[in-house]
């Protein structure tokens, strides 16, 4: 799991961790997280630490913390993960998003396993949407993502449903790579039960008829924009009827999180830069306001939470094609980029917190089979192995 921006790859990475090491296997995650350490990690797995890179445009990265020049971080990182792959020969190899990991870094990994140790699985596991067509395409194209997928992976499982958005078709997957094509469908999370979302309510003092509405923005590096119109909303309607807890995320710059907390306080929201169980205060929300990253939708969808997603538009489309995408399926509604204000926010806000019946109808009928998908692979990779 490269980890150069936010939390959705890392909260990803362990989930599927956590389910594959229920199967009776060991789990080793190599990450570039900085805050992988606040995590809880089961018995079975554990987590190598390469040194992190913070993304400054598409294709800009520096170091996150050692001051060294980004080509030797890069190097450092390229011995880390290949002496780690050697050292612990595993048997399945999971790379998250980028088949080529961050600047080629796992190449050399590739193709030591195509070499050396034929047998173990290689699996790229995709997004259900990563941009639109176009970029997607010629991205692919310019970085040999095609032929690389061809050679060097077994199986590519794709984390969404074929029916809703076919990357196959999108994104011009040759019919040579298509059957490595397996559909896993959405993965789901931890859902803290009913007697746990009561009592965070109580701690809270949020009453039993009062309605909560969450606001998160997943890592928080791009979230200062929802952050900021969402308390100049309530700056502009003091007398809104929910309560408030906001979750920035640990990636806003720290002025930026110093500024949104003083306000925060000054309008009775209940602030957090970080909570390692974030489904635990989702869980207790009747609304939750957010970003359209694939992690912060599948903690919605696992829910089954009202939810008004306000999808980022740069430097990608994918956010935005996720929640036309879903939108569509009618669990969840959308306020795009452009329509970002106060007055439209308070508006959709106070729709859903009374009129969402039909969204809780469509969510409670929405599969999330992603790891039920993964733990029946392996035990099918196992009887092929025997």
């Amino acid at each position: 799991s490269h980890d150069t921006y936010g939390l959705g790859h890392i909260r990803r990475t362990m989930a599927i961790a956590k389910t594959l090491v229920t199967e009776g296997v060991n789990v080793l995650i190599l990450t570039g997280s900085p805050i992988v350490g606040r995590f809880d990690f089961p018995t079975g797995v554990d987590f190598v630490r390469i040194p992190g890179m913070i993304k400054q445009g598409n294709e800009s990265y520096i170091p996150h913390s050692i001051r060294v020049a980004p080509e030797y971080a890069m190097n450092i990182r390229q011995e880390i993960i290949t002496a780690t792959a050697k050292a612990f020969n595993p048997s399945l190899f999971i790379v998250d998003k980028a088949p080529l990991g961050l600047k080629r870094e796992i190449v050399p990994t590739l193709h030591w396993f195509r070499q050396f140790r034929p047998e173990t699985r290689v699996v790229l596991g995709l997004r259900d949407i990563m941009d639109d067509a176009a970029s997607t395409r010629e991205d692919w194209q310019r970085k040999d993502i095609y032929r690389a997928r061809e050679e060097l992976y077994s199986e590519v499982w794709v984390y969404g449903e074929q029916r809703y958005y076919d990357p196959v078709t999108e994104y011009g997957i040759p019919e040579s790579t298509a059957p490595k094509l397996k559909f896993t469908g959405y993965i789901p999370r931890h859902i803290p039960a009913r007697e746990h979302q009561e009592k965070f309510r109580r701690e809270q003092k949020v009453g039993h008829k009062e309605k909560l509405v969450v606001v998160t923005t997943g890592g928080g590096g791009d979230g200062y924009d929802v952050l900021d119109t969402y308390l100049t909303m309530l700056e502009q309607y003091p007398e809104a009827p929910f309560r408030t807890i906001m979750v920035s995320g640990p990636f806003l710059p720290g002025d930026k999180q110093d500024e949104l907390a003083e306000r925060a306080k000054k309008l009775k929201v209940r602030f957090f830069t970080f909570f390692k169980k974030v489904e635990k205060i989702m869980a207790a929300a009747d609304l939750v306001v957010s970003m359209g990253g694939y992690n912060t939708i599948c903690e919605i969808l696992s829910l089954k939470k009202t939810s008004l997603i306000i999808p980022r538009e740069t430097p990608r489309l994918e956010q935005r094609i996720r929640a036309e995408v879903l939108s569509d399926q009618g669990v969840l509604e959308y306020l795009p980029w452009s329509n970002l204000a106060p007055t439209p926010l308070y508006d959709r806000i106070e729709h859903l917190l009374h009129n969402s019946q039909n969204m809780r109808d469509h969510l409670a009928e929405f599969p999330m089979p992603g790891l039920e998908f993964m733990r029946n692979r392996l035990q099918e990779l196992r009887k092929d192995n025997s």
